[in-house]
């Protein structure tokens, strides 16, 4: 049996790895794939506990290889191409990926250090945090907004071209509408301007990597802060998440920025399976795919745990020699060549699995993307595509 366990670990490790890799596979369109395949090759419920487990940790460790090297994001790592790619150009793209991956290991030991007063509050709070929830989106999204005094009126009009934009697409009846959604806000209109500035990536250097624990202690503080919170509502994802974290505790850093990301990417994930346990409440596909073929029970939290854990210390070097790779051959080829690349394997898995009306969408928040380049304004206010919406969705007279 412990065999049988070990094996079904390294094939979710290696799903988890291919997935993570692929520009634009996000791991929720992964979970609703992974309930048919369970099915299909009867893994008994503890192999199918491990399995799931290992890959979404997996996954969300490896998910910012593409969007630093590649410009190619899911919505959980769209707001990591923007210091990603300054990284990429300066030559540290490695150390990027590192940065994140050094807030994902962050996110396990904050894991296991909040569980128990995680445990006992979540059930008591939820209620509240659920009746306040669209009031407090409201204040971030004025926020985001208002934080450059100069460029307010046009940055008012494009957070609200992303706002009907996104509330538009989640409307639309399609199949996976954050995919064309985000590949083009984030990724696709990334690469478009790549290739129109014909962005030269210079040879990636990979030298020691160094962090202070001062920049540890804001990320620490901001992922504690706003992962239970955006673990509990489906809608907050890791970027939002991001957003608000980063003015919990101050200005960050880009290094500090990137190590948020990677914590919070990571702890939504894991404390999904907790909350599942907690409230009844699935936040992501993993978890409802879990919710879908095991009991919950004692047990069962403690082989998840234990899975997170182990998936965690085999994860790390395989994320750091995966990115090496990427990082000492992403200047022998040609950006413009692989930017066109991705650009059309993006379109053909949006046209794949949402359709003609998910490629308009594609095609229309990859303009309003360029856009938001073209005339200067940050395109973390894009992410009023989802803030929007969320908002709307949790204000009570909506």
């Amino acid at each position: 049996m412990l065999f049988e366990l070990i094996i079904t670990l390294v094939l979710g490790i290696l799903a988890g790895t291919i997935t993570g890799i692929i520009p634009g596979i996000h791991i929720n369109l992964v979970a609703t794939i992974l309930l048919s395949v369970i099915a299909i090759i009867n893994l008994s419920q503890n192999q199918a506990i491990v399995f799931i487990i290992s890959m979404a940790i997996t996954h969300t460790f490896f998910d910012f290889i593409p969007s630093i090297f590649l410009g190619a994001p899911d919505s959980d790592t769209a707001l990591s191409i923007l210091p990603g790619h300054e990284f990429l150009l300066k030559g540290s793209g490695h150390h990027a990926v590192l940065l994140t991956l050094t807030g994902s290991i962050l996110s396990i030991i904050l894991l296991f250090a909040i569980t128990p007063l995680v445990t006992f509050l979540i059930p008591r709070i939820y209620p509240f945090i659920q009746q306040m929830l669209g009031f407090f989106l409201i204040w971030t999204s004025i926020f985001l907004i208002t934080r450059k005094k100069k460029a307010i009126l046009i940055t008012t009009i494009i957070f609200a071209l992303a706002g009907f934009l996104g509330i538009a697409a989640l409307n639309s009846n399609i199949s996976e509408p954050l995919l064309p959604l985000l590949s083009g806000l984030f990724g696709a209109s990334t690469l478009v301007n790549s290739i129109q500035t014909n962005s030269i990536i210079p040879k990636q250097v990979i030298s020691k990597f160094k962090i202070t624990k001062k920049e540890l202690i804001k990320p620490a503080i901001a992922t504690t802060i706003v992962s239970p919170i955006a673990a509990l509502f489906p809608g907050v994802g890791s970027s939002q998440a991001a957003i608000i974290g980063s003015q919990v505790t101050g200005k960050l850093n880009e290094n500090q920025f990137l190590i948020l990301l990677g914590s919070i990417n990571t702890l939504i994930m894991a404390s999904s399976f907790l909350i599942l346990f907690l409230i009844q409440k699935t936040r992501t596909g993993a978890a409802n795919a879990l919710l879908q073929i095991i009991d919950l029970d004692q047990t069962n939290i403690k082989i998840i745990f234990a899975t997170i854990l182990v998936t965690t210390l085999f994860v790390i070097p395989i994320t750091i020699n995966t990115s090496k790779i990427f990082a000492k051959n992403i200047h022998k080829i040609n950006y413009s060549k692989i930017s066109i690349a991705i650009l059309l394997f993006l379109t053909t898995i949006i046209l794949f699995f949402s359709g003609v009306i998910g490629f308009l969408i594609f095609i229309v928040s990859t303009i309003l993307g360029i856009t938001c380049l073209k005339v200067g304004v940050s395109k973390s206010i894009l992410m009023s595509s989802l803030l929007i919406p969320t908002t709307l969705w949790y204000l009570p007279f909506f």
